[in-house]
């Protein structure tokens, strides 16, 4: 049986067409903020500065989420960015937008 909740799969980005980093959260804010601060300071995203939620997508189930995530991180970079940029063409940190 599926578990139903709200899970997000996102990108950040260390700047436009930057280091890219693919992750699951089900917290997009509280998330998203703890890359800002640099809450794990051995991280990918510490490490590479991609603290720039660039793009995200929603799931009513986590296994649909995870599956997404996998795909996502398979994907070659010129098709993530084309992802951020039909959605996010100036590539603005969503971060900002969320409440």
């Amino acid at each position: 049986m599926k578990t139903e909740h709200h899970y997000y799969v996102y990108i950040l980005a260390s700047k436009r067409n930057g280091t890219l980093y693919v992750g699951i959260t089900k917290s997009l804010l509280r998330r998203t903020l703890e890359h800002k601060l640099k809450e794990f300071s051995d991280s990918f995203t510490v490490k590479y500065n991609t603290r720039r939620l660039v793009y995200y997508e929603s799931y009513r189930y986590i296994e649909d989420a995870i599956k997404r995530e996998k795909q996502l991180k398979k994907w070659n970079r010129e098709w993530k960015i084309k992802i951020i940029e039909k959605e996010n063409l100036c590539w603005r940190d969503l971060f900002f937008d969320m409440e």
